[in-house]
């Protein structure tokens, strides 16, 4: 057996393969209960946060490559900080990956949802598994090295032997979950710049102020924007996929 032939074999798999999987009322509330449950107990979100941190400062990483900056490392803490040291000479591309954290489970989030409702799970997850072995070359702690390895480890193992069905419901829980973690997020943030002053110089809004001139309210009225644009489309796809 050629492990990584197969495993690559079900990569591309997931990009040519549709399938889709009905889901019923009570499929989904048990679906919603579930990315509550992961998001809303501080028991759980202990743990499952730091998946969150994860895809927020990939969102930082991404976008920073996106405009040619160069990305030297990123961590992520117990307590759900997470920094990324990049470089380059463009004000625009530092303002950019500066912007793309706090919106980035939410985004995930939609993209996963609607991979869900057209077929495309797959691929969704396919992606998802290439993403997430590109990004290990970008932690430098143990915390982030741990969490992306676990992660990797997981989309692999989903991508070898889950059935269709099974990668279905993954995809579609996961960004359920990656969206009410946004949404949190948020609503975290807003508490910093409103009743907790004290930890303004951790708030990626206040850092783009100081170094863009521009002032805090303004960067939190677009992650606003973002991530509540995606929470409604999210929803509006979700009552899509309902059966009875």
């Amino acid at each position: 057996m050629n492990l990584a032939q197969d495993w690559w074999e079900a990569v591309v798999r997931g990009f040519t393969d549709t399938h889709t999987t009905a889901v019923p009322i009570p499929a989904l509330l048990g679906i919603l209960a579930c990315a509550v449950v992961l998001s809303i107990p501080r028991a759980t979100w202990r743990w499952f946060g730091l998946y969150v941190t994860f895809v927020h400062e990939l969102g930082h990483a991404y976008a920073a490559l996106m405009t040619g900056r160069f990305v030297h490392g990123l961590r992520i803490g117990l307590d759900h900080s997470g920094r990324l040291v990049s470089s380059g000479r463009s004000p625009f591309g530092a303002a950019w990956s500066g912007f793309w954290g706090y919106p980035a489970p939410a985004v995930v989030g939609l993209c996963l949802i609607a991979a869900f409702a057209s077929g495309r799970s797959g691929a969704a997850m396919s992606i998802g598994a290439l993403i997430l072995l590109v990004s290990l070359i970008f932690l430098r702690n143990l915390t982030g090295i741990l969490v992306a390895v676990l992660s990797a480890a997981i989309a692999q193992l989903l991508i070898l032997f889950a059935t269709p069905t099974v990668v279905n419901y993954v995809v579609l829980v996961l960004g359920v979950a990656l969206s009410v973690g946004g949404v949190r997020d948020l609503f975290k943030l807003a508490g910093v710049h409103t009743r907790r002053r004290d930890r303004l110089a951790a708030s990626d809004a206040f850092i783009l102020g100081r170094t863009t001139g521009v002032p805090a309210f303004v960067w939190l009225t677009g992650f606003t924007v973002v991530i509540t644009g995606c929470a409604v489309a999210s929803v509006w796809l979700l009552w899509g996929i309902l059966t009875v």
